[in-house]
């Protein structure tokens, strides 16, 4: 494995922790800002709109930045994003500070999956996006519990320093093993616009928005869940959190294999998937041992998707990708915001505590029907399904040194 996917993988670790541990902390936060749990959860809805506002607007204005330098400017961003959070305050500027530590991430993410595609060979490609992506399910087995753990007894602003330590970590590990990799001199900004506007790449996102909704209308308010309806007492919260990550690691390591084998079918499998656990999960969270083995089913096929929607859209926008690439991970974090917002919507209609699993459902079934529609309109594409480097660009082997 290249070290730079190492250095990839730290980063999303740090991404990672900052973007799920608010769901642990919410109880927390909503006692010491006196606000109500659903209100809280606009503190998730607020990072994942900086994610869906800064993916293609800094993908966008990096366009002609080497990718290094533009992941270093990324992760920059990301540390003051989060030391802005952990000096807010009131909640309004907690707000604003989730809402900044959130513009670089799917910025990040888009560039780093671009650079990781080009690491490796074809046909591995799928494996070295779902390598940096094993960092944020690292981050929900180590990461998010540990904050959360930090935060119960520390308050929830150490948590995020812990995490801004974590952002400076990466933008050394980033800084000594990421190698130099060229901008295609043919890429400009009316070509990836371009190629984000092909049919099946908007399918893919529509896909992403609906589907992964799905996930984190119920895993925004699993530590409620687990306290209120579970059994368990507020220590468990962060054993709950990690066993989910568990479930997102093997779906992580699951995902990349099966994404270069079959793609397509790994994303209808694992949105039908999603949706029957999800039902399922209304029942088994009165059985306290058959609670705990949903929510780690639950993280494997909700993470299962993660991979061959990023791979879709690139191989898609494979002339352009870096753009197409980044706007995935606004369209995860649009599902993210829209999830957060109809889970707490349907707690506080006083559907209940697992009420949002339904709701869940639904979503899931909606982004495997717009997955299988999508399916259904392709045409064979002449490309290789591992390649998704882009037509022109010189493989980084050729051309790639290290600073």
């Amino acid at each position: 494995m290249p070290l730079a996917l190492l250095a990839l993988a730290v980063s999303a670790f740090g991404i990672g922790t900052t973007e799920f541990v608010m769901m642990g902390l919410l109880p927390n936060v909503a006692d010491d800002l006196g606000t109500s749990v659903p209100t809280a959860g606009y503190l998730v809805s607020a990072y994942a709109i900086g994610v869906v506002l800064g993916a293609p607007l800094l993908t966008a204005v990096g366009s002609r930045i080497p990718r290094k330098r533009m992941l270093l400017l990324l992760m920059g961003f990301f540390v003051v994003g989060n030391l802005a959070s952990a000096l807010a305050p009131g909640f309004g500027w907690l707000l604003a500070g989730r809402l900044l530590a959130g513009l670089p991430h799917g910025a990040f993410f888009g560039v780093g999956a671009v650079v990781a595609s080009r690491l490796v060979e074809e046909g591995r490609q799928a494996r070295a996006v779902a390598t940096m992506f094993l960092g944020l399910t690292v981050a929900n087995i180590v990461g998010v519990p540990a904050a959360t753990l930090l935060g119960q007894h520390l308050g929830w602003r150490a948590t995020f320093l812990v995490v801004t330590v974590i952002g400076l970590v990466a933008l050394v590990a980033l800084a000594r093993l990421v190698p130099y990799v060229p901008v295609d001199a043919h890429q400009s900004l009316g070509r990836e616009l371009r190629a984000l506007g092909n049919r099946q790449v908007l399918l893919g996102l529509a896909t992403a928005v609906f589907g992964f909704a799905g996930v984190f209308a119920v895993y925004s308010y699993l530590a409620s869940m687990t306290t209120e309806v579970m059994g368990f007492g507020e220590s468990s919260v962060t054993v709950v959190l990690a066993l989910f990550g568990i479930g997102m690691t093997l779906g992580a390591l699951a995902a990349g294999p099966l994404t270069d084998r079959a793609l397509r079918p790994t994303l209808y499998g694992s949105l039908a998937t999603l949706a029957v656990v999800l039902v399922a999960f209304r029942f088994t969270a009165h059985v306290q041992w058959a609670a705990l083995v949903t929510v780690v089913v639950l993280g494997a096929v909700g993470f299962l998707t993660t991979t061959p929607l990023q791979m879709l859209v690139m191989r898609k926008a494979k002339d352009a990708p870096t753009l197409a690439s980044a706007s995935n991970h606004s369209a995860f974090n649009l599902a993210n915001a829209g999830g957060a917002w109809l889970g707490g919507a349907a707690i506080a209609a006083g559907w209940g505590w697992m009420s949002p699993t339904l709701v869940g459902a639904v979503l899931a079934v909606l982004g495997l029907t717009i997955a299988l529609t999508a399916g259904h309109l392709d045409t064979p594409d002449p490309t290789p399904a591992s390649r998704v480097v882009a037509e022109g660009t010189p493989h980084p082997r050729e051309h790639a040194t290290t600073p």
